[in-house]
């Protein structure tokens, strides 16, 4: 139980950076992007382009190429639709999404790649008895130290605090001074970081890249921050933890003969929950539905 508790953790923290880079624009732009998922897929590719490079420097430059293409995402294709309604702005975010799928195969090819990321982390070590991975203690380490760098950046710089208060009421925040441009980009550029680190640990883990890597991830993102309650940080990041919590335990104590329907008993257990907590795990009531 304590081994598949750490192997939740581990991958609860990985769905947790999907899901708030997912969470973060749809609480201040009510704007589910899955375009979210080509920024992961445009992160991993990015490392097989600077593989040649030292780590740190190829850490660096998939961070900058992520947030560079979040930032001309704003700029292109949302900014101008920013005040249309939600399916205007969720067809956007399709197209924009099939559309960089498409540029992607057309430069990389259909054919899925292989790259060596993090390789030096992919032996275990024992922790209080257990096996641990190494790279599930750097994803786990990472996330916690972004989670709490995210926390202080909303709580104590003028630009967080202008975040949080578009995320409260945009329209209102905006009559008082709140400079849109700025804190839309900002958290296009924010959301881009944490795609860009969700890439990372995820090309570490598979060691593969298709142009459609993207997809299962932000759908992931999606289910988490349902599950955890729609216009909350914190609580996208608990519906990630539970998610992986409840995708960990089924593969862990499901029959042999049942595991091949693991996927369909993870969104029953999730559509049992919502029974319950309509609003999400920590919604609130009358959050706006999706």
């Amino acid at each position: 139980m304590a081994q598949n508790l750490v192997n939740a953790l581990s991958l609860g923290s990985l769905y947790a950076l999907i899901a708030l880079g997912v969470a973060l624009l749809f609480s201040i732009m009510g704007l589910i992007n899955f375009a979210h998922g080509e920024l992961i897929m445009i992160g991993g590719y990015a490392l097989l382009w600077f593989a040649a490079l030292p780590f740190a420097v190829t850490a660096v430059l998939v961070v900058a190429v992520v947030i560079g293409c979040g930032l001309a995402m704003e700029r292109l294709a949302f900014r101008s639709v920013r005040g249309a309604s939600g399916e205007t702005l969720l067809m956007t975010s399709f197209a924009l999404s099939l559309f960089v799928q498409g540029g992607a195969l057309l430069f990389e090819g259909a054919d899925p790649k292989s790259v060596d990321v993090l390789g030096s982390l992919g032996t275990s070590t024992e922790v209080a008895g257990l096996s641990v991975g190494r790279l599930d203690i750097a994803i786990i380490g990472v996330t916690a130290v972004l989670l709490a760098g995210l926390a202080w950046f909303l709580r104590a710089t003028p630009l967080g605090v202008q975040m949080r208060a578009a995320a409260e009421d945009f329209r209102t925040a905006r009559a008082l001074g709140v400079r849109a441009n700025l804190v839309v980009a900002a958290a296009f550029g924010v959301s881009g970081a944490f795609a860009a680190i969700a890439a990372i640990f995820l090309v570490a883990s598979t060691g593969t890249l298709t142009p459609g890597m993207g997809l299962r991830p932000v759908l992931v993102g999606f289910v988490a921050i349902v599950l955890g309650g729609l216009g909350r940080l914190w609580a996208a990041a608990l519906g990630a933890y539970v998610l992986a919590l409840l995708t960990v335990m089924l593969q862990a104590y499901l029959p042999g003969g049942v595991v091949p329907y693991q996927d369909a008993l993870v969104y029953l257990g999730i559509v049992v929950i919502l029974m319950f907590r309509p609003h999400g795990i920590a919604g609130r009531p009358g959050a706006v539905r999706v």
